[in-house]
């Protein structure tokens, strides 16, 4: 009897019906490349998240291809992380934002950054929450204005002086009922989306809109007139550069008729929305720490773009949603 029971699993062995050992990698020493399922990668695990056998998914920035640098930056990102927090880690190679999107919605990433559309798309599912924000000239969030020819006739409602607006939008932007608009693109929150939601909040109906690509394309076709009526874009792009070298009179030619408040965010790190609050805190206090170190900060640069970041809360997304929502956009177009 014992004979026949060590053939029947030499046989079973063989048949690739019981795993060999040595075909178990590593979690910390492999990518894992496995495309997005409805089912999470390890359903049946009970060990907590961030054991060995449970490993923490870090998603590297959405790319049709592995960038060999960002794998590099992981690594060292990682060494970081796991020297901090206790905590064991693998990475996965999103190939577009949808699929990283669809990996936190299956349970395959933990963390990772996502596009201000991206961040409301993931987290209407509760399938990620903010956990960082990017910042960029000391700001975590900026605004847009809408612009038009000083001579077209338009009543300006912003104090430059003050740097404030003198009415409330509806009576701002009533003067746009029925008139063209310049859009940037149709991804740009700050050239298109959400000054179309404030339009839309205010009741006021635009004619066909001119995408003419790019920000700086806005000023431009808003100073040459006959292209559109008024444009949006976001504060000031009026000075970028290059500009007025090209038009000396453009910041008097081009005037702002009103701005939208600081409520568009740059690109956000965010964690998986399951994640408890002690793991969440402790990950949150080591990406902190990782950043204020040379190799760390480098590390974030190369993966997400990011050189500097502050602690966010959800509820500062709420102004931003608003006026998503009140563009009528659909919000999964607004991801790619």
């Amino acid at each position: 009897m014992k004979r026949f029971l060590l053939l029947l699993l030499i046989g079973l062995s063989g048949c690739g019906l019981i795993p060999h050992p040595h075909l178990i990698a590593s979690p910390t020493s492999i990518i894992a490349t496995v495309a997005p399922t409805a089912t999470p990668l390890t359903p049946i695990l009970t060990a907590a998240l961030g054991d060995v056998k449970n490993p923490l998914i870090l998603a590297l920035a959405p790319a049709p291809r592995l960038d060999p640098n960002a794998l590099n930056a992981s690594k060292v990102l990682i060494a970081h992380l796991e020297k901090s927090t206790g905590y064991q880690f693998v990475t996965v190679a999103p190939t577009s934002e949808t699929d990283l999107i669809h990996r936190f919605e299956n349970g395959n990433a933990h963390i990772g950054a996502l596009s201000p559309f991206g961040y409301l798309s993931a987290n209407e599912n509760g399938s990620a929450n903010a956990a960082f924000v990017r910042q960029q000239d000391g700001s975590a969030f900026y605004g847009a204005q809408f612009i038009v020819r000083s001579d077209a006739g338009f009543l300006p409602y912003f104090d430059l002086v003050k740097n404030e607006n003198t009415s409330d939008a509806s009576t701002a932007l009533a003067q746009f009922q029925n008139k063209k608009p310049c859009w940037a693109d149709p991804l740009s929150p700050s050239g298109y989306v959400v000054p179309l939601g404030f339009l839309n909040e205010s009741g006021i109906q635009v004619n066909d809109p001119a995408f003419v690509t790019g920000q700086p394309t806005v000023v431009r076709a808003v100073y040459a007139r006959g292209i559109c009526d008024f444009g949006a874009t976001y504060i000031d792009a009026r000075t970028y550069p290059g500009l007025e070298d090209a038009f000396p009179d453009v910041l008097t030619k081009v005037i702002v008729v009103w701005r939208i408040p600081s409520i568009i965010p740059y690109e956000t790190l965010v964690f998986a929305g399951n994640m408890n609050n002690d793991t969440r805190r402790i990950l949150i206090r080591a990406f902190v720490d990782a950043m204020d170190t040379p190799d760390g900060s480098s590390a974030m640069q190369t993966l997400y773009g990011i050189d500097a970041m502050q602690v966010v809360q959800d509820g500062q997304y709420q102004d931003f949603r608003k006026a998503v929502k009140a563009s009528g956009l659909d919000l999964s177009s607004l991801v790619k």
